[in-house]
């Protein structure tokens, strides 16, 4: 992509967002050097790390990345040989430790993800597995250095013991020197204090007591009042301690060159960990800054179709910008933006471009879910005032010179956003180079979207095969654009609604129409027949969506219900069966019984056969083990039950002897006395059933009534194209509808025409009670050519 494309589009001032969330030097000049991609696959791999990271910082808060420092030139001077500092060690050593936190974090989310059935990161986890562990390096460099590069008394026990011994002699020193500065000879000291001069210790003397404590003299005050001296009581002492000191520095820097020799046949693996640690850094600010501007993932469009959702410019206050629905490339390549100034119409064109931009280079985009991108090989743009003072080029010369280069770069994989096309110079000879440049481009075959005020523009929008129109919606009630791109809709002039709302004279507005030629009359008022019928295709969209809602809550509320009642169904049937199996165990172990007793009876009566009403008593025991519940609360039940309510003479079928009989009479009020041929018993009545009477075989005439739910009456009536009678007809039986309807208002378009059928619906209008007033419409809304119509 070119630089001063990029620039064109606020391309670097997203950059420069991007980089205030990184927290290394390395990743903020890898997001500053940031450049879109034109390769699918490496966009892809990039949209997948940034959606990690996103996901990451949405279940874990994000992962371990923290500051570190650009140790790349430590690690060319370690290829060189050189020995490097404490602080250039521990910075070494930091960005081992965080490689080694980063390593264990993923291997930690590693285990817990692989529990669930796709695994939740796609990209990262393999850039993390490139960085190398050197534990053995990270460990000797984290026991001799502190985290400011400080060499601890740990790096070697000799350097342990030259310090141990240091601070033994300095503890002397102080305390032999403190036996002047607290006792009687205090009395010969400016102040009573020890401090230091050329590294050893010495006490400030009157300059007239100088030689009162021998030794040697190092420094003196500006004024001449006091000496510095190391007494001679001292001297052998402060003599130790700066050898020590001496020796210190040279265990340090052989601890020093012992660990820089250690870490050089690594300077390639440290070099990769910490290239990989500043991508690391570059994915994580991209997941920040994603959720700074509430932006989502892209999806990469192979057929490169472009469908924005609700697309916002991502440098504009969040609380002020107007989201827009932005597509291009399945059923058209061109689209030809028209509208007032100020309008919306460059940020539009900044917005489908920026977002392209950001999608290439691995960003999340400020749309709603489920936009889908290009990727294009170049973008390409000529917007604002390219006029050049010092090349001595007028407006119209730098926007030309600047098309001409794209229109040589440009191909068919390229997007291209003209603002203004063909501006600057004369109108017809402006429109017809904007016309021609547009044809030629269509002939390449790369995604195009202009802007422009030329009318002719539109006509061409509207002829051209692969072009479509579009505006910036315009509120001509508050005269302020609303900032609404309306693609299929080309923008016309509102000179002359705004003129008379502001106040202008109406035989003034009058005769500029009729100057305007009709050529220009007739584009504005299909324009306007456009947007009437895009108005009123929006509302029976709103309307269908609400429905569409409703109908999908009760569809899943009723999913829901059913599931809840097949589960109760399965549960309660599981229980019934455990109540059966426990009942059928009771009535086997009873049936058991009954029949041990029978056979009982026959071994004790002789071998004989049972007598009848011992049969009868256990044919009856038998019968009772069967239970039948009574379901009181089943009104179903309950008038079937009344149907089969006994009455005396009814004929009946006798369960426990398998027979059927006559009721005679009731004998209580559990029992009834049956004539059975030449018997009569006296039968419980549970085990008496009603013999059903001979079906009825004519068939019953079901009625069922149905109910019109709701209204599919139009708020609007067209009569445009009827012949007079007809539409008057038409009006006629609409009304009544509408009135059954019960809608406070609709819309009757007439058009204009010869105004026979707008006098007659007037007219009409006049005459019937039901209405309580009519007036034309708002001119954004047709004009004279409807009337609304407000009902009693």
């Amino acid at each position: 992509m070119h630089t001063r494309v990029l620039a064109t589009l606020d391309y670097p001032e997203v950059l420069h967002r991007l980089a205030a969330h990184t927290v290394s030097d390395a990743g903020k000049r890898l997001a500053l050097a940031l450049t879109p991609d034109d390769t699918v696959g490496s966009v892809q791999q990039n949209l997948d790390r940034t959606a990690d990271a996103v996901t990451l910082h949405r279940l874990k808060g994000g992962f371990p990345i923290t500051k570190t420092v650009d140790i790349t030139p430590h690690l060319k001077r370690l290829a060189i040989g050189a020995t490097l500092s404490g602080t250039e060690l521990a910075q070494i050593g930091r960005v081992l430790a965080v490689a080694a936190s980063i390593k264990d974090f993923f291997s930690d989310f590693a285990d817990d993800d692989a529990k669930n059935d796709t695994p939740l990161l796609r990209a990262l986890p393999a850039l993390v597995d490139q960085m190398i562990d050197l534990p053995e390096v990270s460990r000797a460099l984290k026991r001799a250095l502190d985290e400011d590069g400080t060499v601890l008394d740990t790096a070697s026990s000799t350097l342990q013991g030259i310090r141990t011994g240091m601070r033994q002699t300095e503890g002397a020193v102080r305390t032999r020197l403190e036996q002047y500065t607290r006792g009687a000879e205090a009395k010969y000291l400016t102040d009573a204090i020890i401090t230091l001069r050329d590294d050893r210790y010495v006490i400030p003397v009157k300059a007239e007591y100088k030689n009162r404590f021998g030794g040697i003299v190092h420094d003196q005050s500006a004024s001449g009042q006091t000496f510095y001296i190391e007494p001679q009581a001292v001297l052998e002492m402060n003599n130790r301690l700066r050898q020590l000191q001496i020796d210190e520095k040279r265990e340090i820097e052989r601890i020093l060159a012992e660990l820089a020799a250690m870490v050089a046949p690594y300077t390639e693996q440290l070099k990769a960990n910490a290239t990989i640690l500043a991508e690391l850094d570059l994915v994580n600010a991209k997941a920040q800054y994603a959720a700074e501007i509430k932006a989502t993932e892209p999806i990469i469009d192979d057929q490169r179709h472009v469908d924005l959702i609700q697309a916002r410019h991502p440098l504009i206050d969040p609380h002020t910008v107007v989201p827009n629905d932005i597509y291009l490339g399945k059923d058209f390549h061109t689209i030809v933006v028209t509208g007032p100034n100020t309008g919306g119409k460059t940020i539009t064109l900044k917005t489908l471009g920026l977002l392209e931009l950001m999608a290439q280079s691995g960003l999340f985009i400020p749309a709603q879910e489920e936009s889908h991108v290009a990727i294009y090989d170049e973008i390409l743009a000529d917007i604002g005032d390219e006029q050049s003072i010092e090349q001595s080029l007028s407006t119209f010369s730098g926007h030309m010179k600047n098309i001409i280069k794209i229109l040589s770069v440009a191909t068919a994989k390229s997007l291209v956003l003209f603002d203004e096309l063909g501006a600057g110079t004369d109108p017809q000879e402006g429109a017809s180079l904007a016309i021609a440049i547009l044809d030629y481009l269509g002939a390449k075959g790369p995604d195009v979207v202009a802007t422009t005020h030329y009318p002719e523009l539109k006509v061409y929008g509207y002829n051209t095969p692969q072009t479509i129109n579009a505006s910036m919606e315009f509120d001509i009630t508050t005269l302020q654009p609303t900032y609404r791109l309306l693609i299929g809709t080309p923008g016309r002039s509102n000179a002359f609604d705004i003129a008379a709302r502001l106040g202008l004279e109406p035989e003034i507005v009058d005769r500029a129409k009729q100057l305007l030629d009709g050529e220009s009359q007739n584009l504005n008022e299909m324009i306007g027949d456009l947007e009437n019928q895009r108005k009123a295709a929006e509302t029976e969209y709103h309307e269908l969506r609400h429905e569409l809602d409703e109908a999908t809550t009760l569809h899943t509320q009723l999913n829901s219900a059913f599931e809840d009642f097949l589960k109760e169904k399965d549960a309660q049937m599981k229980k019934a069966q455990q109540q059966a199996d426990q009942l059928v165990d009771k009535a086997q172990q009873k049936a058991d019984k009954i029949i041990a007793d029978l056979r009982q009876a026959q071994l004790t009566g002789g071998g004989g056969t049972v007598k009848e009403d011992k049969l009868i008593a256990a044919k009856t025991a038998l019968k009772n083990l069967h239970s039948t519940p009574s379901p009181t609360n089943n009104r179903v039940l309950r008038r079937e039950k009344k149907k089969q309510a006994l009455r005396p003479g009814d004929d009946v079928q006798v369960a426990s002897y398998g027979t059927t009989g006559t009721l005679l009479k009731k004998a209580d009020d559990t029992h009834w006395e049956v004539q059975m041929g030449i018997l009569k018993m006296k039968v419980p009545t549970a085990e008496l059933t009603k013999v059903a009477a001979p079906e009825d075989t004519e068939p019953k005439r079901h009625i069922v009534n149905v109910r019109n739910s709701g209204p599919a009456v139009s708020p609007t009536l067209d009569l445009r194209g009827s012949r007079y009678e007809e539409a008057m007809h038409d009006l006629d039986q609409y009304m009544d509808e509408a009135l059954l309807a019960n809608y406070p208002t609709v819309t009757i378009i007439h058009g204009k025409g010869t105004g026979a059928i707008r006098n007659g619906v007037q007219e009409y209008l006049k005459a019937h009670r039901q209405i309580k007033s009519f007036k034309y419409a708002p001119p954004e809304a047709g004009g004279d050519g409807a009337t609304i119509v407000t009902f009693k």
